[in-house]
């Protein structure tokens, strides 16, 4: 008897791209069944106990009666529907984390719960460099009063021009997959790229970057980028004495996450001109509340938390879980699981 595997995708990683790499990467030896849960159409939220999740638990619930797989970027894996889901036996999420399944109680289930680390770095680091260019050239305001029919020449003003790369510091407050990509290129363009991270390893940065304290990081970067996890240690790490510890006029960037930064202290420095411009795509609330500061303020550039969106990524992303599917029927080890413990329980 064949396995029967759930294609819960969406609107991004559609059902089709998992259904196709799931029939790749086990040659055609499953059924499966499609599901599309309904983001980015609405936006994710907490489903049960479990966070950014989309769909309910009810459709899922009905979804997955006979079936041991699902591969899904959204779809809610709490204790209820593993309790209603008894032939369930693995999960795949195809994000950087498995942030909208239970593990623990996945793994009282016997459930194991995969993810996909990496699959949109590339993405997500192009589009920080788009940010963080139009920022520094204040691509924002130009674009909005250029849209309203007003040509202002009062922007090639001294005071008002924006800066180079070529020549400047920037500092990356993390360097991961995709804070280390993002690093490579500012070096090429001539930056002299500074990083704060406490687990990157020295050789990491050879020919690169140059590791440093974050005080120090802050005092001497034109323009920071923020890369960092969200942990204890790093929520609200930017606040309003970092930002006042940067040069006047400075550059701010993040499209990592929002609670990494206060973003009222951002918009009080906008207006005292501590800094010239910022760049976000992500936000304390999603969305943006209609009268949000943000929305207001001159100098920010702002995308709605599309940065790791391509449609390369939703390939990578299929993929990566479909050759989860795969390993796990030949019985050979899953590459990315997060609660690897449910093969010792079973053993």
């Amino acid at each position: 008897m064949s396995t029967t595997v759930l294609a819960a995708g969406d609107h991004f990683v559609l059902p089709r791209l998992l259904t196709e790499e799931v029939r790749t990467a086990t040659e055609g030896a499953v059924d499966v069944r499609e599901l599309t849960l309904p983001w980015p159409h609405t936006p994710f939220g907490p489903v049960g106990e479990v966070d950014e999740a989309s769909g309910t638990e009810d459709e899922l619930i009905d979804a997955l009666q006979g079936v041991e797989v699902c591969v899904t970027q959204m779809a809610p894996l709490t204790e209820r529907v593993l309790a209603n889901c008894p032939d369930l036996k693995l999960m795949c999420v195809s994000r950087g984390g498995p942030v909208n399944a239970n593990l623990e109680a996945a793994t009282r289930h016997g459930v194991a719960v995969c993810y996909a680390p990496g699959r949109n770095a590339v993405a997500t680091a192009e589009h920080t460099l788009t940010l963080l260019l139009a920022a520094a050239r204040g691509v924002g305001d130009t674009h909005s009063d250029l849209r309203g029919g007003v040509w202002r020449g009062d922007y090639y003003d001294y005071d008002n021009c924006g800066i180079e790369i070529e020549g400047a510091t920037v500092g990356l407050i993390g360097y991961g997959a995709i804070g280390s990509r993002v690093a490579k290129v500012l070096a090429a363009m001539g930056a002299h790229v500074l990083v704060h991270d406490p687990y990157v390893r020295p050789e990491a940065l050879a020919g690169v970057a140059e590791q440093v304290p974050l005080d120090d990081l802050l005092t001497r970067s034109r323009i920071v980028s923020l890369h960092a996890r969200v942990t204890d240690e790093t929520r609200g790490m930017i606040g309003a004495a970092q930002i006042a510890r940067m040069p006047r006029g400075s550059v701010l960037v993040n499209c990592a996450r929002g609670a990494l930064l206060d973003y009222d202290a951002v918009c009080d420095a906008l207006d005292a001109g501590q800094l010239s411009g910022a760049a976000f795509d992500v936000y304390p609330h999603e969305p943006v509340p209609a009268g949000s500061r943000l929305l207001k303020t001159p100098g920010i550039v702002m995308t709605p938390h599309i940065a790791g969106g391509s449609q390369e990524v939703a390939h990578k992303a299929a993929r990566i879980v479909a050759g989860e599917v795969g390993r796990f029927l030949r019985g050979e080890p899953l590459a990315h699981c997060a609660n690897p413990e449910v093969f010792a329980d079973r053993a």
